[in-house]
């Protein structure tokens, strides 16, 4: 036997004789109802997703990720309670065996709330004086004040919130998402990151495992573009090469691995071709889509961000740009609300950078019709707790905490859930995670109990074995 055979032997699995069978009979669409992924990846170079549970009222999905942990009781849970408790002991009938971050074993006193609150909006929603941008908006969003987590530290809560799991290596919402969905766009990835940094200067890393696609084919993983210089980096092609020359590479390259795929039947093989075109594609796609200084001043004025300075501002037009043009899920990552110490102060500059541009994206997204279909969706990571840690800041807290969403089907003007009177946990209707996510996938068609994979001989689904819709806040 020579070496051709005997690497065609070695390489014929059951799953690739069936495959190839398959496709010599004709009959893909047998294929297709055997296995979902063969039928979109396998010498396909787009995803059309999967099909829908019920009609969706949401097509994507903008998450706004504040990390680093905002403080509940500076930004949309007023407790005049714990104004009144400042610099008391804190209940030890609340806090006595529970987790603490940084403060276990510390004398836990009662550091009340840093600014005045105002009613804003028909509804009058109660929302802290530093953001009466996010206040005027009130009518058309959703205030969570009872969001939990299961994670007390960083990293861990990212990937919770962002996987369903503490555990790393799962798949990430927006993965979920476009693997569920596919992409409306043919020159962008389904899922988008954005970052930015604020002026506190606690640029705290954020791991690339938090958009990673896990166990699922990596062409549904995030790709990060970054906020100044080139976007994506390579994005341009060398001195001397030309977009003809650079597709007849890329085309070839095509070729080969296509020739392999159709031996081996790896989704891998199949990923790797579709990134490519898509690679391609970018090279021209991202360069106009970055490019914001041809928006109308009025616009710009109305995020507050200038062009290409990677600022929070400018990575929520991007947003808005790519929501335009087809981008499943898209990610923004605003770092430095990490607040142990100094709370007063960072949360002012917090609030500088991110209040108008939040609120413009809303009004934006209304005003192009879009707000109805695109699920806007803010908030961290936990919150920060009620007893104060060196005197001017707060702890991580995971038992009770604040986000607010926006469009998709979500109503808005209502507010959802409540903590205690001292904003230390939830009491009435807490929201896990999983509920989130739940509630997520709910808005865009797609029931998160049927949205699963098979690795390693189980069923996983981002909400695990958990999740509950929270059906009282869908319009």
């Amino acid at each position: 036997m020579n070496d051709r055979v005997q690497f065609n032997a070695q390489q014929l699995t059951r799953r690739t004789f069936l495959g190839a069978t398959s496709r010599g009979l004709g009959t893909l669409a047998l294929a297709s109802l055997l296995d979902p992924l063969f039928s979109n990846a396998a010498g396909a170079d787009h995803w059309n997703g999967l099909p829908l549970s019920f009609p969706a009222r949401a097509k994507r999905v903008i998450f706004l990720s504040m990390a680093g942990g905002p403080s509940h009781l500076e930004t949309f849970d007023y407790k005049p309670k714990l104004a009144e408790m400042h610099g008391k002991e804190m209940p030890e009938s609340m806090t006595k065996g529970q987790q603490i971050a940084q403060l276990q074993g510390q004398r836990l006193l009662c550091h009340g709330p840093q600014f005045k609150f105002a009613k804003f909006g028909q509804s009058g929603a109660e929302i802290c004086e530093l953001f009466p941008q996010i206040g005027s908006v009130a009518d058309d969003i959703c205030i969570v004040r009872s969001m939990t987590s299961d994670a007390i530290n960083h990293d861990p809560a990212h990937m919770f919130m962002n996987t369903g799991s503490q555990i790393a290596g799962r798949p990430s919402m927006g993965s979920w998402v476009t693997y569920g969905l596919g992409s409306e766009s043919a020159d962008l990835p389904g899922f988008v990151v954005l970052t930015s940094l604020g002026k506190g200067g606690q640029n705290q890393p954020i791991a690339a495992r938090q958009w990673a696609a896990g166990f699922l084919p990596s062409r549904f993983q995030g790709v990060h573009l970054r906020g100044t210089g080139d976007p994506v980096l390579y994005l341009n092609n060398p001195p001397g090469v030309t977009r003809d020359q650079q597709h007849d590479v890329v085309s070839a390259i095509n070729v080969l691995n296509s020739k392999y795929d159709a031996l081996v039947d790896d989704p891998e093989i199949a990923t790797r071709i579709a990134q490519y075109e898509m690679a391609f594609q970018m090279q021209a796609s991202v360069p106009e889509l970055t490019d914001v200084s041809k928006e109308p001043q009025h616009i710009l004025d109305l995020y507050g961000c200038k062009p290409g300075d990677g600022s929070f501002a400018s990575n929520c037009l991007l947003a808005r740009r790519l929501a335009e043009r087809g981008v499943r899920f898209i990610q923004l990552y605003h770092k430095d609300w990490d607040h142990h110490g100094g709370l007063k102060k960072g949360i002012e500059l917090k609030a500088q950078e991110v209040d108008r541009a939040s609120a413009a994206l809303i009004a934006d997204l209304k005003q192009r019709d879009m707000l109805k279909d695109t699920l806007v969706v803010w908030g961290g990571e936990f919150g920060r707790t009620p007893m104060s840690q060196g005197g001017d800041g707060r702890d991580h807290h995971n038992k009770g905490f604040s986000i607010w969403m926006a469009g998709g089907g979500v109503q808005g003007g209502i507010s959802y859930g409540a903590t205690d009177d001292l904003g230390y946990a939830a009491v009435e209707d807490p929201l896990e995670v999983h509920d989130l996510h739940a509630t997520m996938l709910q808005l865009l068609g797609i029931d998160h109990k049927t949205l699963t994979y098979k690795f390693q001989g189980r069923d996983f689904r981002l909400t695990d074995v958990k999740g509950n819709v929270i059906s009282r806040i869908l319009s």
